[in-house]
Formats: structure tokens, C-alpha cells, sequence
């Protein structure tokens, strides 16, 4: 029996680990030795859900294991009172008996179920709300948290971590509780009716404790590398797949295929080392069962008439050590879904422990309408690891600005303008908007009045009207089509299959980068924001689109203040108010005209882009 279950339990459990951990990154993290008993008391702190109701389910499992236990019991009564009682054979006993124990096995088949249906629903409620409570988190975090996470990790805590938690709430959680009550009622049974014959059976199962405390350290470390080992050859795999054409194009298709290879060999060694822990288990449950029974026999034979007990009550005691079984077998074929369930906590509850930097103001300013005035005053700004991004920046910039930022790559013109729309809080110094301080700003009237185009031209899986009706939720039909007519692109949506109707693709992919950009500018548009943010929206626009769209953009300045980050240098030429970056720092500011003369950073940008579009 033991067997048969071990193997479907082995099955599926296998299954379960392999999709668990397939979906997993974990890259690039500090990975600490912590016990399961730190992660599990640090998610009942986060998940509340848990402890809701745990007294109800604690007695339903209470009335689990007390029917299961009551078949021994009258077992027990039908050998000493049915069959060898002072009146001889009591058929009617018997067969009284055996009613009992059909009602309560029918009743436990009940009790099961609900008591089933009940973990179920808490445990699944309860991943529902951590899933909500990550998002939220990665919602609030600063732009220098998603910066320095390596691509999909984020994503992974939010998928395959939470996952993994859910796959285990499904049977591993409800086990524990189940099978840890049905441990307590047969032993407190076995006691009553010999606390001598108890004490061998606790004796003989007593060594097994450090056993499975050994094996489960090792698993959570070895599943812990497991999960860092399948993160790496998902990430040598998505590189291959995604770089297809600059691998065929340069030959690297040998160099692809050994880094893959490596990955994959170190992630076999490392699941087979991790499931050689596992292996351990069936012997040691196997040995430790066999001793249990034979132990009870030999000492139920030599003690059991000076103890008193009837045949019944040995034949009883002996069922009991059966049933006791049971659950310590199944605690321990899902110790190794236990382990990979605590590593995938550990990894969400590592994302939650990340600070907040950006908080919102509870009752904040509230913006007027139209364009607004900035100021930033000696900001600095850089990531937790790594080198000072912004160094005591100062601009002020008027009401209805037509702003162009420049400067070479990596010089921070980029991370000015995010700062801008509060992504992230500045290092030290402060913005204002309207003479505010950015962080006293309402969050709701803020992102009416800000509006930030990014360089990806983002979109989400969705119909164009749809991705531009995230500017104004309420927006017409009539309104988006107002908003494409005002850049000029009435005649471009009309060439596209279904028009406003035709569907982007995740992130956009249906469409081509240029297009993607078009429909991002139009979402902007309809939100009519008092400040614009474009971060080189035009970088990827064809060169007739380009002209259109800054004509339409200066159009569309008047009454705004617009900011535009420019990779074409054609925007700053048309702009009122020229910064140019270097190392983090404003360099230059003023006109086109007033730059162009002065042989600065500015001049030698522009006379290169000029010959580049010269040779062009």
C-alpha cells in the first residue's frame, strides 16, 4: 500500500515541481540560509487569511480524525463483547456495531470533504490576496527597484512563486493540518489504552525526527539552488530564442548552443542531488513503519497480560499503529513539496520587505488645470548599487515651455525626466510643480496633469482605442478620433486593417515600433495633460511621420508645458527652451541658436547629427 501510494504521490508530485519550477527566475538575489519556521511565521504575519477561521478548521479535522479513529474502537468492542463477552456470540451487537461504523464512515467521507472544501477556499483566498498585495507592492516601488532587478524576476514572484504556494495549498497544507491532528488523536487513543505499549511506539518513531530534519534542511538548500539553476537556463533560453536572427547572422549558434548546454547540465546535476533527499524518504518511512508493528506485537505479546489488555484492545492497539502510519508517511512524501513552497515564500516575502520610497501624501495639493510651472532645486539621484546618476540639478521652467532635454547616452536626461513625473524620488534636493513640492502633489490630480510618453511606446494586449482610452477612461469614441485628427494621423489609423479596432499584441507586437509610438502620443493627447512628457517618442518614427508629428506636437504645446527628451536633434531645433546633460549634469541651457555658437556639448551633438543626416 505504501508503495502504490508512494508512487502517485511521487508522479504528481514531480509534475508539480517541474511546472513549479519551470516558471521560476531567481537570479541576482542575497540568498540566506533561513529555516522554514522564519518563513512560515513571516507569511502568517503577511497573509492575515491564514489564521481566519483556524479554530474551525482545526475541529473540523479534530472530527476527521476522531472518526477514523472510532473503527478501531469498535473493532475493539465486537472482539470483547460481540464475539468473546460473558453472554457468548451477540449477533445483534455485532451487527449494531457495524452500523455505527458505516454511519461514521459516512460521515467522515462528509466531514472530509468539507473539512477539504474548507482549506481549499481559505488557502486559495489567501494566495488571491498575496498575488493582489505583491502587485500592489511592485506598483509603489521606485524606479531604482525595478531598474536593478534583472528582467522576468519581478515577474516570476508575481507567477511561479505564488504558484508554487498555490500547488502546495491544494494537498501539501491541507496534510499538514489534516494528518498532524490525526497523529495527536491516535496517539492520545493509543494511550488510553496502554501508555506502555505508546511509549514503544513513540520510542521507536523518535529517531525519525532528526532524520526528516536533516533531509528538509537539505532539501530547502537544495531546492533553493534548483530554482537559481532553472532561472539560468530559462535565461540562456529566452536569449537564444529572442536573439534567433543576430545569432544566425553572426554564426554564434555554437556559443549559444554550449552556454545552453552548461546550463542545462548544471541544472540536472542540481535537481538530481536535490531529489536524492527525497529518495531517502521511502526506505526510512518503510523501516520505521515495519519497526512500529513489530514492536507493538513483541511487546504487546510478552506485556500485554500483565497489562490487562484484552485480545481486542492488542487487535485495536495494533490498527491504531496502522492508522498512525499513515500520516507520518504522508508528512513525509510532501516534506519535498513543503521545501519548494517555503524557497517560493521566501522569494515573494523578499519582495514585499523592499521599502517603499515613493509614498503618497494622504491628503495632498491638488493641481489647476493647464500647463505648469517646474523648478528643481540641487537634486542628485542614484541607485542603491552603483554610481551617482544626477548631481545638482537646478532648472526652473516656465508655464507653457516647449522644453527639448539632450545630451549623449547615459548622461541622465532620462532619469531627470522620470523624476519629473515621480516615478522616483529624487536623492536629495527637491522638485515643485505649480511652487509644490512633488511628493505633497495628489496622486490622482498628479497623474492628470502629468503625462509621460516612454521610449518603448508601451502598449497592452489590447484594440488601439482601448490602449489610448487609458488616457481618459471615459473618453468617446468620438474623442480618441478627435485625439488621432489633432497629431494628423487620421490617414494612418484609416490604413490599418479594422482601424481603432485593430489589436496590438502583447506589448504591442502586431504593430511596428513607429506605430506602437503613434498610438502612446495619441493616449497623451487624450488625456490633455497641463505637463507632457515625451521620452524620445519620435526615436523610431520613419522620417515623414517625424515631421508631421512635430508639427502637430508644437500645435499641441500651446497651452501645456511639453519636455521632450530628443534623440533627433530636429525637435530641440524647434524647442524654446534647450538642456543639455553631461555626467549628470546641466551643462548648457537656453535656444537652438544661442547653443549652436557657443562650440559647446550642444554644438558638437548637432553638427553630428548634422552630418549623419547629411550623409543619410
Amino acid at each position: 500500500m505504501s508503495q502504490s501510494r508512494h508512487s502517485r504521490r511521487n508522479t504528481r508530485g514531480e509534475i508539480s515541481f517541474q511546472k513549479s519550477e519551470a516558471a521560476s527566475l531567481s537570479e541576482g538575489e542575497n540568498e540566506e540560509k533561513t529555516g522554514a519556521l522564519v518563513v512560515l511565521r513571516r507569511g502568517l504575519q503577511v497573509s492575515p487569511e491564514l489564521r481566519t477561521g483556524a479554530g474551525l478548521t482545526v475541529l473540523m479535522a479534530l472530527i476527521v480524525a476522531s472518526g477514523s479513529l472510532a473503527i478501531p474502537v469498535l473493532i475493539q468492542q465486537i472482539l470483547d463483547q460481540g464475539l468473546r463477552g460473558e453472554d457468548g456470540l451477540r449477533s445483534n451487537f455485532i451487527y449494531i456495531s457495524c452500523a455505527i461504523a458505516f454511519f461514521i464512515v459516512s460521515f467522515v467521507i462528509f466531514a472530509q470533504r468539507a473539512t477539504y472544501n474548507r482549506l481549499v477556499r481559505v488557502a486559495e483566498t489567501t494566495i488571491l490576496e498575496l498575488r493582489v498585495r505583491v502587485f500592489r507592492h511592485l506598483h509603489r516601488l521606485s524606479l531604482a527597484d525595478h531598474q536593478e532587478s534583472r528582467k522576468g524576476i519581478l515577474t516570476a514572484r508575481v507567477t511561479s512563486d505564488i504558484e508554487t504556494l498555490s500547488q502546495f495549498a491544494q494537498w501539501g497544507a491541507i496534510a499538514w493540518i489534516v494528518d498532524s491532528v490525526i497523529i495527536v488523536g491516535t496517539l492520545t487513543v493509543m494511550a488510553i489504552y496502554s501508555w506502555q505499549l505508546t511509549l514503544v511506539v513513540i520510542a521507536i518513531y523518535l529517531p525519525i525526527i532528526p532524520i526528516l530534519k536533516a533531509i528538509q534542511q537539505q532539501q530547502f538548500l537544495k531546492y533553493r539552488e534548483v530554482r537559481e539553476a532553472v532561472s539560468e537556463t530559462l535565461g540562456q533560453a529566452s536569449e537564444a530564442v529572442t536573439a534567433a536572427p543576430v545569432i544566425r547572422s553572426y554564426g554564434y549558434q555554437s556559443s549559444i548552443r554550449s552556454k545552453l548546454e552548461m546550463a542545462n547540465q548544471n541544472q540536472y546535476r542540481r535537481q538530481i542531488k536535490a531529489h536524492k533527499f527525497f529518495a531517502l524518504l521511502a526506505p526510512v518511512m518503510d523501516t520505521f513503519s515495519a519497526l512500529s508493528i513489530a514492536g507493538v506485537i513483541v511487546a504487546g505479546s510478552y506485556l500485554g497480560p500483565d497489562m490487562g489488555l484484552t485480545s481486542g484492545e492488542m487487535i485495536a492497539f495494533v490498527f491504531l499503529t496502522t492508522i498512525l502510519i499513515a500520516p507520518i508517511w504522508e508528512l513525509g512524501e510532501v516534506l519535498d513539496q513543503t521545501q519548494t513552497a517555503l524557497a517560493g515564500w521566501w522569494k515573494i516575502l523578499s519582495v514585499l520587505d523592499v521599502p517603499i520610497e515613493v509614498h503618497e501624501p494622504e491628503s495632498g495639493e491638488k493641481l489647476r488645470p493647464g500647463a505648469v510651472e517646474i523648478e528643481a532645486s540641487n537634486i542628485n539621484f542614484r541607485y542603491r548599487t552603483g554610481s551617482q546618476i544626477l548631481s545638482d540639478v537646478s532648472i526652473r521652467i516656465p508655464a507653457g515651455t516647449n522644453v527639448a532635454v539632450v545630451g549623449e547616452t547615459g548622461s541622465g536626461k532620462t532619469t531627470f525626466v522620470k523624476l519629473l513625473a515621480r516615478i522616483a524620488d529624487p536623492t536629495n534636493g527637491q522638485i515643485t510643480i505649480n511652487g509644490v513640492p512633488i511628493h505633497e502633489i495628489d496622486a490622482e490630480s498628479r497623474h492628470t496633469s502629468i503625462q509621460m510618453v516612454p521610449q518603448d511606446g508601451f502598449l497592452f494586449d489590447q484594440t488601439i482605442r482601448e490602449n489610448v482610452a487609458f488616457g481618459k477612461p471615459d473618453a468617446s469614441k468620438e474623442e480618441i478620433q478627435t485625439a488621432f485628427q489633432s497629431l494628423g494621423l487620421t490617414d494612418w489609423l484609416n490604413k490599418l486593417p479594422e482601424g481603432m479596432d485593430t489589436q496590438t499584441g502583447s506589448r504591442g507586437e502586431r504593430i511596428s515600433v513607429g506605430e506602437r509610438q503613434l498610438v502612446a502620443l495619441a493616449r497623451a493627447q487624450l488625456a490633455n495633460p497641463g505637463l507632457l512628457i515625451l521620452d524620445e517618442a519620435t526615436s523610431a518614427v520613419d522620417p515623414e511621420t517625424e515631421v508631421a508629428l512635430v508639427s502637430a506636437l508644437e500645435r499641441l504645446s500651446q497651452g501645456r508645458t511639453t519636455i521632450s527628451v530628443a534623440h533627433r536633434l530636429s525637435t530641440a531645433e524647434k524647442a524654446d527652451l534647450i538642456i543639455v546633460f553631461d555626467q549628470g549634469k546641466i551643462v548648457e541651457t537656453g535656444t537652438h541658436q544661442e547653443l549652436s555658437t557657443q562650440n559647446g556639448i550642444y554644438a558638437d551633438l548637432h553638427n553630428t547629427w548634422m552630418g549623419n543626416t547629411q550623409t543619410i
